[in-house]
């Protein structure tokens, strides 16, 4: 129904002037109205990428980044003869580290020893990747992320602590790992927890789970890190590794490199080492 010619046509009222679209008056005078606050879209994505930068769960864990990592057949069978043949090497080599007198002097050499093992098998089995994560619109390194995580994944097992000291026999196999720590340099050992630290992602995150069929990665290389440690007859280390297995892995699934499981294995083991000790 066309409307009366007292009643204007929606196309004859005026522009209402705003901040988007001042005034006739305004543009002649070529000044317009400063917005009264920062556009929204623009805000929202800065706030974001704040807030990505802090958030854990959704981009470690749960969104995977998209990336082109594809070995080819002969580099997958290398992966996986290089991998197997390491597993085994540094498997024994852990559990005969660990079962060493805790005041043996060659303890911190041992345990270097095995480290070197898991990185050089790593490394000789093909190209590693450092990974990403998705923060707003951009791929980033992981590195506030995998931190955090690990310092939440350190506050559970301190409070599991707590727990576990009121049981004796579990409280024993607690303390037979930390009595390491009451013998020899305090720095030396941090030294080479870290470095062990490094080493185990490098193999278990980065060279074994690349050798391993897609959708098993998470589960296969979690059975067999417990397994690993498992052979040092520790129960509670065992629990520990499967633990950390799983989020370490999980990260590697996210974020499709090594990065990130690295980062939050040294926060945890770094507060397990310092703080464990004053409540075993």
């Amino acid at each position: 129904m066309r409307p009366s010619p007292s009643e204007p046509s929606p196309d004859d009222q005026p522009p209402v002037a705003s901040d988007e679209n001042p005034s006739p008056l305004a543009q002649a005078a070529g000044v317009s109205k400063a917005p009264s606050r920062m556009p929204s879209r623009q805000f929202w994505a800065r706030r974001q990428a704040w807030v990505g930068s802090l958030r854990t769960v959704d981009d470690q864990f749960l969104r995977r980044v998209e990336r082109q990592q594809q070995d080819t057949d002969a580099q997958w069978r290398r992966r996986r003869i290089v991998a197997a043949l390491t597993l085994l090497a540094g498997a024994i080599g852990l559990a005969a580290s660990l079962r060493m007198p805790r005041d043996a002097p060659l303890f911190p050499v041992a345990a270097l020893g095995v480290a070197a093992i898991w990185a050089g098998g790593a490394f000789a089995s093909g190209k590693l990747h450092l990974g990403r994560i998705a923060v707003g619109d951009e791929l980033r390194r992981p590195v506030i992320q995998p931190i955090l995580a690990g310092l939440a994944l350190a506050a559970i097992f301190i409070g599991g602590a707590y727990v576990t000291r009121l049981i004796p026999p579990l409280a024993d196999q607690a303390r037979s790992v930390l009595a390491f720590a009451q013998y020899g340099s305090l720095t030396a050992l941090t030294f080479t927890t870290a470095l062990s630290g490094i080493a185990e992602e490098v193999f278990f995150r980065g060279a074994l789970y690349a050798a391993v069929k897609d959708g098993r990665q998470v589960w296969v290389t979690t059975v067999l890190y417990a397994i690993a440690t498992a052979l040092t007859g520790n129960v509670m280390l065992a629990f520990a590794a499967a633990v950390l297995g799983v989020v370490t892995a999980r990260q590697r699934w996210s974020t499709g490199g090594i990065l990130a499981p690295i980062l939050t294995h040294i926060t945890w083991s770094m507060c397990m080492l310092h703080v464990l000790p004053l409540i075993f």
